[in-house]
């Protein structure tokens, strides 16, 4: 069976991606009836594409505004794009949230409102408590996002020094009837979790946020512990009725895509499920438990969900990346066994790429180009590194996002 590996696995990353967008996916999901007037709210990665698409589905009068990172706008007609910084917030990410709330001013229970949230709206979409400096909280963020903490901690601290997330959103619209649509980036697809659950009831604590800033020494100033003390900086525990929730895009439903092309081209599949943990170790842990598995046919492992790093080095380089980097390392130049590891919203950490690519003679045309990967790993200098060896799997913004694809296409020895 004649297969080209690189171009097989780039297919099935295309895959993935095209099974999350929203073009692809929100129309079933609107109500029989469209034609009532309705405003329209939300942020995130897939938030301008989301917009694009409901415009193109609803046949009623439509006013509205949404967020998304530079280089992620749509042409929206009536639904007003307003672009910010991901992942670290900042003054057009508060501009946002202001517009949005005054967008929802005096709703009646005769309005409808729908929120389109996607991965990356936690950042996109914010405005500090009262008490809390933005650029502490900026502070907070980025710190929180090197620690190698996971992005449940990351958010609990997120809502609870925020004015918008944790519900509060939803405190803002109510009576309105409201209908949330979102695109899951999270492992286990937890309303609560995904963009920090502005719409929903939280179950987390301000005493789970302090306990979350304390476990990963996260340096902060007396205002934002005071803060988290204070009652008020508590998250909605009580739903608002007349509400709607809909998740239509998730990791689970792209690697069921992939598996399913995957075996129409007769290759085999594991699917793994979605993953977490430390990318490095990860690498090195599905490298040792495939690089010597016996196949007959041509076999493709694939999984989901979302690595962390724990940033020690000076290098750059994404979570995607540095998982391949290990897993090339670990596989140690195994003849048969190809790999592509990438962000599905095309944005490897916060660099240019989605992901990249590994195949049999990485590490050798690394030891003729002068490269030392271990010393590279350690750096967390994986983009550098498949930048040079001519790997990296550039794809501009998807406007999409159910986080991590990785997949290992293992060939017949």
């Amino acid at each position: 069976m004649d297969i080209n590996p690189k171009q097989f696995l780039l297919n099935c990353f295309n895959v993935a991606v095209s099974a999350a967008h929203p073009e692809n996916i929100l129309s079933p999901c609107l109500p029989d009836v469209r034609t009532s007037p309705v405003t329209v709210i939300g942020a995130g990665k897939a938030a301008a594409s989301m917009a694009a698409a409901f415009e193109k589905h609803w046949l009623g009068s439509i006013k509205g505004l949404v967020v998304t990172p530079y280089g992620h706008s749509e042409n929206c007609k009536y639904i007003k794009v307003i672009e910010a910084s991901h992942p670290t917030p900042d003054e057009s990410s508060i501009d946002a949230a202001r517009q949005t709330l005054s967008l929802c001013n005096k709703l009646t229970n005769k309005d409808k409102v729908f929120v389109l949230l996607s991965g990356g709206g936690s950042s996109l979409l914010c405005l500090p408590a009262d008490g809390v400096a933005f650029a502490e909280k900026q502070k907070i963020n980025k710190a929180l996002l090197k620690s190698g903490a996971i992005i449940d901690e990351i958010n609990c601290v997120r809502k609870h020094l925020s004015a918008i997330k944790g519900g509060r959103l939803a405190a803002h619209i109510y009576p309105a009837e409201m209908h949330t649509i979102t695109i899951s980036d999270v492992v286990g697809d937890d309303p609560a979790v995904i963009a920090s659950g502005p719409t929903v009831i939280d179950p987390t604590t301000s005493s789970d946020a302090l306990n979350i800033l304390k476990k990963y020494s996260i340096d902060c100033p007396s205002s934002i512990t005071e803060w988290l003390s204070n009652p008020l900086s508590e998250t909605l525990k009580k739903q608002a009725a007349n509400t709607k929730y809909s998740i239509i895009g998730t990791a689970k439903q792209s690697l069921q895509k992939v598996a399913n092309f995957a075996r129409s081209q007769n290759i085999d599949v594991i699917e793994l499920g979605e993953l977490d943990g430390d990318a490095r170790k990860l690498g090195q842990k599905i490298a040792n438990d495939y690089k010597y598995l016996n196949v007959h046919k041509p076999t493709l492992v694939i999984s989901g969900g979302e690595t962390t790093v724990l940033v020690n080095g000076h290098g750059r380089g994404g979570r995607n990346c540095e998982f391949l980097l290990s897993l090339a390392l670990s596989l140690k130049g195994k003849s048969n066994i190809y790999a592509l590891a990438a962000d599905t919203d095309g944005i490897d950490g916060s660099e240019d790429n989605a992901g990249a690519f590994i195949s049999p003679d990485t590490i050798d045309r690394a030891i003729k180009a002068g490269l030392n990967l271990n010393d590279m790993l350690d750096d967390d200098d994986s983009y550098n590194a498949f930048q040079k060896l001519d790997d990296l799997l550039i794809t501009d913004p998807t406007k999409t996002n159910v986080n991590d694809f990785r997949a290992m296409l293992i060939l017949p020895d």
